[in-house]
């Protein structure tokens, strides 16, 4: 049976176009104007309670205020180019004004400023979060999220997600623990946490050197770089950012890196120098540089030390890759590959060495890997001891050119005093319950901190240490502003900086 309204509807048009000749037409029973304005005010009504609804469920914007999430999200912050060696950093705005910090590269301590910084501050990225992935997927380890915060519900955080629901959480020498075995990052988002060390590319200028010894306090600049014993490595060849070596193929020759002052201490250039010194030391490092081969039958090769273990990463410019683990004066072979003939010509190809997480991974060019697993258990990487520091050493034979030389450190969480679920003191989640974590660990209040019970409605309490589900509002996912550009000094920052855009990597790799 038809719908009764929309047939008397009909009926009633029918009646009113049947015009009988000479009649005049009715006149219309609303002004034009008046008619288009309504529908343009009904339109923008519907736009507005769209936007309304897809900002509240589906996607939203905002800016992060602070610094707990560097170097990988940044709160109100300066961009800074090292008066010594030329890299470009961030630091947080309020380090930079209290206590300036020092490069991340060659470590020099930058000067306080005076009054202020004579740069413009960059205000927090800002980032697309996505609100109602986790009503149709459950949260996964690793991503960044968005919640509220369970101490005081009206402020929102963001923070990476390192725990989920009835899972035990422990911390042990800046690495996560689950269920007593170590938690891997997926590939993105531990590439995404690497920290620089030193920079082999940035340098100071030879005139900057001379001056800096003719004033020698103590801190000059040296190339942490040094041959060991009778070795030929030449590490002043175009201004010694480029290393070459020619020698027999049979000889191996060995570099030895100097970390310097503050070694391979879990620091952050994005935080001031005074919290630099206090910083544990991070022994999961990875070495990456550029090779270019003279020939086919040389090698290049890499030497991480991780609590008195030395891995050993070989390229054989043949066809033949390898790691090697050495202890107490014996070489185990742990892996051999082969990996085809190294490319030989002008281009330069990619390798990388990494001792991270219990794995060693070994990559040749950008496809070529080779992963070695030491274990999930804390001793699987060997007992640590204070006395047996993390140490780095390159090696060749043959005839070849090392480019773009840099050493960079894993992130550090750091678990040291009364931190909730430190080394010894697993912290075991309930339903529903997730443990978060701040990227730049000296600075993020965060669930190993929070020192009251979580609020809720109507007086109930959460645990602390935890996030509730109720209060996980989504996924932080698209950094889509950030570091713009001043088409003028005196002009707001309105030219978008493409290189400051991308995707947050999350548990999803």
């Amino acid at each position: 049976m038809a719908d009764p309204t929309i047939e008397m509807e009909t009926q009633q048009q029918t009646q009113t176009n049947v015009i009988a000749p000479g009649t005049a037409y009715p006149q219309r029973r609303y002004n034009p104007a008046v008619e288009s304005m309504v529908n343009t005010i009904e339109w923008v009504l519907i736009a507005l309670i769209l936007a309304f609804t897809f900002r509240a469920f589906v996607m939203e914007a905002f800016r992060i205020p602070t610094g707990s999430m560097a170097e990988t999200l940044r709160g109100d912050h300066f961009n800074v180019a090292c008066l010594r060696c030329g890299y470009r950093f961030d630091v947080g705005s309020d380090a930079y004004t209290r206590n300036p910090p020092r490069c991340p590269s060659c470590s020099f301590s930058m000067p306080k400023p005076n009054p202020l910084p004579p740069f413009p501050m960059s205000n927090g990225d800002r980032i697309l979060v996505c609100k109602s992935l986790y009503q149709f997927v459950e949260p996964q380890r690793w991503d960044v999220v968005v919640f509220k915060n369970p101490t005081d519900p009206r402020e929102n955080y963001i923070k990476r997600l390192i725990a989920l629901p009835n899972e035990m959480v422990e911390i042990i020498d800046g690495d996560i623990y689950i269920d007593g075995r170590i938690a891997r990052k997926p590939p993105r988002v531990q590439q995404e946490l690497w920290m620089p060390v030193y920079l082999n590319d940035y340098q100071p200028t030879p005139a900057m050197i001379k001056n800096e010894k003719a004033n020698d306090n103590g801190n000059s600049w040296e190339l942490p770089f040094d041959n060991e014993e009778d070795g030929q490595w030449n590490l002043n060849t175009d201004g010694s950012t480029v290393f070459t070596l020619e020698s027999s193929v049979n000889q191996v020759h060995t570099l030895r890196f100097d970390p310097g002052l503050l070694g391979f201490k879990g620091r952050y250039g994005y935080n001031e120098n005074a919290t630099n010194y206090s910083q544990p030391i991070c022994s999961d490092l990875m070495t990456a540089f550029y090779v270019l081969p003279n020939g086919s039958e040389g090698r290049v090769g890499v030497e991480i030390s991780k609590y008195g273990i030395t891995y050993r990463a070989t390229v054989f410019f043949g066809d033949i890759a390898s790691i090697e683990k050495i202890e107490d004066g014996q070489t185990t072979l742990l892996l051999e590959q082969s990996i085809g003939e190294f490319p030989q010509g002008n281009q330069a190809q990619p390798v990388s060495f990494s001792v991270v997480d219990h794995q060693l991974v070994l990559q040749i060019g950008r496809e070529e890997m080779l992963i070695h697993d030491l274990g999930r258990k804390p001793g699987n990487a060997g007992n640590r001891s204070s006395q047996d520091l993390p140490a780095v050493r390159l090696f060749g034979a043959g005839g070849m050119k090392l480019l773009h030389i840099g050493i960079y450190r894993d992130t550090y969480y750091i678990s040291d005093g009364n931190l909730r679920a430190g080394e010894g003191e697993p912290f075991l989640l309930h339903d529903d319950e997730f443990f978060v974590c701040g990227d730049n660990s000296p600075n993020s209040l965060d669930a190993r901190l929070w020192a009251i019970e979580g609020k809720g409605n109507n007086g109930t309490q959460y645990r602390m240490g935890v996030v509730p589900r109720d209060y996980m509002m989504g996924k932080a996912f698209y950094i889509y502003w950030g570091n713009a550009f001043r088409p003028h000094t005196n002009l707001f920052p309105i030219i978008p900086n493409i290189d400051q855009m991308g995707v947050i990597c999350g548990g999803g790799g």
